[in-house]
């Protein structure tokens, strides 16, 4: 696993930057980058499962998650535990090994009404590259969201 860390900087208080980041009909937009039909299901409270969920060839697939830590306005910890295939849930197995237990953390540092969002996520090898491209991406299109007139 290897940890990568990406970051912007957004003309917004945290909890405006948090929570468009974290909320229904926001997270669609910029989560778009990685997939036109991202969403997702559940809860940010810690403790709760969530799903990241998408649409391949017709079929509903995604990621079974965890919030391992929610701080409002400050930090959400994800903990990857499996994925979605169609209705069924596949925690254990070739398809989650090496990948289950994997966090991805979204930091907000507010100073001076500029709120730095750092998020770090563990991924394999094989994703490096995607992640390096798409992540930087996504979090200038949450900044375009929050920082338009």
């Amino acid at each position: 696993m290897k940890m990568l860390s990406f970051s912007v900087d957004i003309s917004a208080t945290a909890q405006k930057v948090s929570s468009t980041m974290l909320g229904t009909g926001t997270y669609e937009q910029w989560t778009a980058v990685f997939n036109p039909g991202s969403s997702f299901e559940g809860s940010w409270n810690k403790g709760e499962r969530i799903y990241f969920v998408g649409e391949k060839d017709g079929k509903k697939e995604g990621m079974i998650a965890e919030i391992a830590e929610h701080i409002p306005n400050r930090l959400v910890s994800i903990r990857h535990i499996g994925i979605l295939d169609g209705e069924r849930e596949v925690l254990e197995g070739p398809e989650v090994e090496g990948w289950a237990g994997a966090l991805e953390n979204y930091t907000f540092n507010e100073e001076k009404g500029i709120t730095t969002v750092i998020v770090n996520v563990d991924t394999k090898e094989e994703y490096v590259e995607y992640f390096n491209e798409t992540w930087p991406r996504a979090l200038n299109k949450l900044k375009e969201i929050i920082e338009k007139p």
